[in-house]
């Protein structure tokens, strides 16, 4: 006879340690080197290049597979904070609250250096009817900026010059944010499977490669240099938030989407001025919606000339 759990203490699954390589030293926007080149990233304070946060989404889907199964892949909800950044050799665990009774729509998760030094908090939920993200939650908090000087010209509501047409292809460079393929991160990826794979990928569920978790990002930033939101330059920024959902998933290689962008908030904090974007991704030939990713681009006021 089944019986009611009588402990209420949240217990965790935990992923292995992984070393998530750095593939943006080389990376540009802005006619400028990023904070990921590790002499710009010296000068703003940090021992190194920072490894590009969407990095460690990988982490995080074999637990969240191992919960949802494969509907995650179709109709999940990944929402970070970033706290700190990792730099190339810091081993990372992430973490995953189990869900206790019926509190299975919105889990708990977080990621830590092996020294235990925090690198995000966050949640993952699920489909069609999402809870409450971690991104949710904070732009509810969100003040409006006392006044703005690098993104003085933004507003909320801001729209990018009509849709984009995108693909990722297996040996596509996807421009000077992302110089690397996907054949090339499939090589360092922390979570290999045969699904992401040209040779095997006809093996997943839905009989064709589908894109990893962390190269959504990749494909939502593509040709972002195009949207020609006017932000003052030169400056440097990062992720400080972000959040990817898929609504009618997975993403498939070679396959063709749609990009639309909107800045939904701005914001401030004492080392940074932000703008929030969401861009919908579409269905290149059926125009419905498949996908969306939040994003905070933080600029780091101390990169922009003559700031204070």
């Amino acid at each position: 006879m089944a019986t009611q759990a009588p402990f209420s203490t949240e217990t965790v699954i935990a992923g292995p340690l992984r070393e998530p390589r750095q593939m943006l030293a080389d990376q540009e926007y802005g006619g400028h080197l990023s904070i990921h080149d590790d002499e710009m990233a010296e000068k703003l304070g940090f021992a190194a290049g920072p490894i590009e946060g969407p990095t460690h989404y990988s982490q995080f889907v074999p637990l969240l597979f191992d919960l949802w199964g494969e509907r995650f892949l179709e109709r999940g909800c990944i929402s970070f904070h970033y706290q700190n950044v990792c730099t190339e050799g810091d081993r990372v665990r992430a973490f995953v609250a189990r869900p206790t009774g019926d509190a299975d729509t919105c889990l708990r998760l977080w990621a830590e250096k092996s020294d235990g030094t925090p690198v995000l908090t966050g949640t993952a939920t699920m489909g069609p009817d999402y809870a409450a993200s971690e991104l949710d939650e904070r732009m509810a908090r969100l003040r409006p900026p006392e006044r703005l000087l690098i993104l003085e010209d933004l507003e909320v509501g801001m729209r990018g010059q009509g849709q984009e047409t995108v693909t990722m292809g297996f040996d596509q460079h996807m421009g000077a944010l992302y110089p690397f393929t996907l054949n090339q991160k499939l090589k360092v990826i922390t979570e290999p499977t045969p699904w992401y794979t040209q040779e095997e990928g006809d093996r997943s569920p839905w009989e064709r490669p589908i894109i990893p978790w962390e190269m959504v990002s990749v494909l939502a930033e593509y040709k972002h240099e195009t949207t020609r939101f006017p932000v003052k330059g030169p400056a440097v920024g990062l992720f400080a938030d972000q959040e990817i959902k898929l609504v009618k998933g997975p993403l498939f290689v070679g396959h063709p989407y749609l990009l639309e962008r909107e800045i939904v908030a701005l914001s401030e904090s004492r080392r940074t001025e932000s703008y929030w974007v969401r861009t919908r991704i579409l269905d290149g030939e059926t125009s419905e919606l498949v996908a969306e990713m939040l994003l905070n681009h933080a600029t780091m006021k101390d990169s922009y000339a003559g700031y204070q």
